[in-house]
């Protein structure tokens, strides 16, 4: 029997008769490691036991047994269960029983609450055409479902510790954490981050090869061409964004420390990385631009970016300089892992700068696309029980270039800085030939990318892309290009002509159509995946909608799309410093419009759904009045154009301000032009 260290640890009956000491604070809730060996617990992290055992020290909040406190969650939990019963019953009554009997299937295969709530919100939204109660259950169910926020009392989204067993048997990538990692030795843990890395953000920003990276990986190999531990541990820091689990947390609960300590070793390895001209380096410089522009605490976003497009440049990826490898056959792992990268980067570009209304760095890429392959393949939602969908990356890959290619001309023809604008009858035209352009992209897509496909998310995503860059585009409208267009239109009928009076399209019917049809994704997204693993792609295109519909005449606080979206949005938000600030953005907007006493009193909105637009702290998102933590920034920093004031609650302002949030001010193009919106 191994010996017990001295000072750390008594025997479980002194440390019972030491606890009546008068001395003592009672202790109401124990730490992980303590409750797991049975041993007293000194209440306070790091604990006694911890520091004489020299591990970590996590405290599950969600465990204390304080009377107020776990009569809190013991409520909110026995409400949530109930909902639950109440609406597996509806699915079990249902006149076609194969929903009750894949209901029964999925209890069986031992799902959990939110897979179940998943399938048991699916099935009742296809009740909906023939059973209108149904229907309005089902839409005040939907809308409130995801709005619990992480560190609520939602038993779905606790932080938890990771069951291995469970890991073991269904993680769908399995790779070793040595010696990538000094972070942890821990292989299943590794292999869980890399697993939700490739399922949600993968292949949004696909700017590595999958099955070449995951090969070398596997090998071991630090001196592999195509892995190396810089890259691996930006992989882990990022892919922590989606993972619910402790392991991925610094400090447990506190979203801002997820990844924190895979970024630590990540940054500290790029300064040592050998190699800065390399296919692995520049993967890694874009996934810390990624892991930044969530953050945004320390406006290192466009810094990534631009150290990115400069090796990739240096490379012969892009620009001038065209890309050389050695004389012969190029290998096949290389000709796919310098395709893809090359066209990753432009992805990347192009979705940053148009999002921002800047003019795309990169004009063009110097080499081919991937070649197509067989779209057979299976894409997973791990780690759900969810049925896998066809991946189809090559055809995914193959559309996000062409919209890749319409979005770099937008942004140059209509954002570049310090030029002779265009007149507004010319502007005009380029935006209405832009938009054709767009239009005939989205009406050639493939059949299975429909959303009554149900594809996977990333296509989805790539749907909300078309539709927020034609909201950027029509919401783009320079001021003086406005007192322009007055200024040229004809005065009397003996003016020349020249100048159309009545455009092609109407501009404000689109966008307001754009802004639903974003609405209607991220429903198709809520409903198949749940929200709390979205990219945060879907940050942005949902936050741009909501501000779309916001600004507009006829803004109604009551919309059920307007509602339905703001509930996905705080969901995404809630994961993120970034998304907290700007959901505080949002909800001061929306105060802005003086129509908040019609939604609390409304009888056909939720509570929960109320509590995210009050103004005191009286509710049970309380929380959210600490989501203004980290906006000082855009007063403190003369760079920024500050907070929004009583009037300014505009798309142009809240994009600024959500790229001064995110990635900082551009260093190569600190100017940029602003709409008249």
């Amino acid at each position: 029997m191994p010996d017990i260290p001295l000072g750390g640890d008594s025997p479980p009956g002194e440390s019972y008769r030491k606890s009546s000491d008068p001395g003592k604070k009672r202790v109401s809730m124990a730490c992980l490691a303590c409750k797991k060996s049975k041993r007293k617990c000194s209440g306070t992290a790091p604990c006694d036991n911890c520091r004489t055992f020299n591990r970590q020290c996590v405290f599950d909040e969600t465990l204390d047994q304080r009377r107020r406190v776990a009569a809190k969650r013991t409520a909110d939990e026995l409400s949530y269960h109930r909902d639950m019963l109440n609406d597996m019953l509806k699915v079990m009554k249902a006149e076609n029983q194969s929903y009750a009997l894949r209901l029964l299937e999925i209890v069986r295969n031992d799902a959990t609450a939110e897979e179940i709530r998943s399938f048991v919100d699916e099935t009742l939204a296809h009740f909906v055409d023939t059973d209108k109660e149904s229907a309005s259950t089902f839409q005040k169910l939907e809308e409130v479902r995801r709005v619990i926020d992480t560190e609520g009392a939602g038993p779905s989204f606790r932080p938890k510790v990771m069951d291995i067993h469970y890991l073991c048997d269904e993680v769908p990538i399995r790779v070793p954490a040595q010696p990538w990692t000094t972070v942890t030795e821990d292989s299943d843990l590794v292999s869980h981050l890399v697993s939700l890395y490739f399922a949600w953000d993968y292949p949004f920003h696909a700017f590595l090869d999958r099955d070449v990276f995951l090969t070398h990986m596997t090998l071991g190999d630090t001196s592999s061409k195509f892995c190396s531990p810089f890259l691996v541990n930006a992989l882990l820091a990022n892919a922590c964004y989606f993972s619910d689990y402790s392991e991925a947390y610094v400090d447990p609960g506190d979203i801002v420390t997820k990844g924190a300590d895979f970024l630590a070793e990540a940054e500290r390895l790029k300064e040592e990385e050998p190699a800065k001209l390399s296919l692995a380096y520049l993967q890694g410089t874009l996934l810390l631009f990624e892991k930044y522009s969530l953050s945004g605490d320390n406006d290192l976003g466009y810094k990534m970016l631009h150290q990115a497009i400069w090796t990739g440049e240096s490379l012969g990826l892009i620009g001038p300089r065209i890309f050389r490898m050695e004389p012969g056959h190029m290998p096949e792992d290389m000709d796919i892992s310098v395709k893809r990268t090359a066209w990753g980067l432009f992805h990347i570009d192009t979705v940053v700068h148009t999002d921002f209304l800047r003019p795309s760095l990169i004009d063009k890429v110097n080499v081919a696309r991937p070649n197509p392959v067989d779209d057979s393949a299976l894409w997973i939602p791990y780690p759900s029980h969810r049925s896998a969908r066809l991946a189809c990356i090559s055809q995914y890959f193959d559309e996000s270039c062409d919209l890749c290619e319409i979005a770099r001309d937008i942004s140059r023809q209509l954002f570049t800085v310090n030029r002779t604008s265009p007149s507004a009858d010319h502007q005009r035209q380029i935006k209405e030939t832009l938009y054709e352009r767009l239009c005939r992209w989205h009406d050639s897509l493939p059949a299975i990318f429909d959303p009554e496909c149900r594809p996977p998310p990333y296509i989805i995503l790539l749907r909300m892309r078309y539709y927020t860059l034609i909201i950027t585009m029509f919401s783009f409208t320079p001021k003086e290009d406005v007192s322009r267009f007055e200024s040229e239109a004809p005065q009397t009928p003996e003016s020349p002509p020249g100048l159309n009076l009545f455009p092609k399209y109407n501009a404000n019917d689109i966008v307001q159509s754009a802004a639903r049809a974003i609405s209607g994704l991220a429903l198709l997204h809520r409903r198949e995946f749940g929200m709390t693993r979205a990219h945060q792609f879907a940050l942005y295109a949902i936050n741009l909608a909501l501000f779309t519909m916001l600004v507009h005449d006829t803004f109604d606080i009551l919309d059920p799309e307007f509602l339905s979206l703001a509930s996905s949005f705080h969901t995404i938000a809630s994961r993120s410093r970034l998304g907290r600030n700007l959901f505080h953005l949002f909800r001061e907007s929306t105060h802005s419009r003086d129509q908040n006493k019609r939604l609390q009193d409304s009888h056909d909105v939720t509570a929960e759904l109320k509590a995210l637009f009050e103004t005191t702290s009286s509710s049970h998102f309380a929380a959210l009045d600490d989501y203004a933590r980290g906006l000082e920034k855009l007063e403190t920093d003369e760079r920024y154009r500050g907070m929004p004031d009583d009037v300014d609650h505009s798309i142009s302002s809240m994009l600024d301000r959500y790229e001064s949030l995110s990635l900082g001010k551009d260093e190569i193009a600190p100017e940029r032009l602003h709409p008249g919106d």
